[in-house]
């Protein structure tokens, strides 16, 4: 029951990252609407670089290792990588999925919020990523990190639409 407690102090810290990243970028982060097009195009290129290093690392496991270097099953921290940009590739599907509309649907607020979104998923990607050889809770913390973004700007989004 300890580590399901620890990981969901991970996950907690997560939401809580993901309330910052939300009010700080509504708060502290203008930027004209003229820029929203660029922003939308640009968002998504940290994130991209985060899996750039992720893909790098894994090719650089397989040359090096005789066992995988054929494309044989992978294992230890290999597999862990392997993991980690399955589920980064799943988290970048859904942000992309929703971040672009709802920077539209935030108005003035959306550049901002779109730009930190993309710095911030690259932050807690590479939390994930960490945490995910080292620890759960720092897993949890990245995965959480990384969610409950994408997930609170579409339901700020759709409150938008509806209020």
């Amino acid at each position: 029951m300890e580590k399901r407690r620890k990981i969901a102090v991970g996950m907690a810290a997560g939401v809580a990252w993901a309330m910052a990243v939300l009010v700080g970028a509504a708060v502290f982060v203008e930027l004209p609407v003229f820029a929203l097009m660029p922003t939308i195009m640009t968002a998504f290129f940290a994130p991209g670089l985060v899996m750039i290093a992720m893909v790098g690392r894994l090719a650089q496991r397989r040359f090096f290792d005789e066992a995988i270097v054929d494309g044989g099953a992978l294992a230890g921290a290999a597999e862990i990588d392997r993991r980690v940009l399955v589920n980064t590739t799943e988290q970048l599907v859904l942000a992309m999925a929703v971040w672009p509309a709802a920077a539209v649907l935030l108005g003035p607020e959306g550049p901002g919020v779109i730009l930190v979104l993309g710095v911030a998923f690259a932050v807690a990607r590479l939390a994930f990523w960490a945490g995910y050889h080292v620890a759960p809770p720092l897993r949890a913390f990245g995965f959480a990190a990384t969610f409950y973004p994408t997930v609170l700007v579409a339901f700020w989004a759709l409150w938008r639409v509806v209020v």
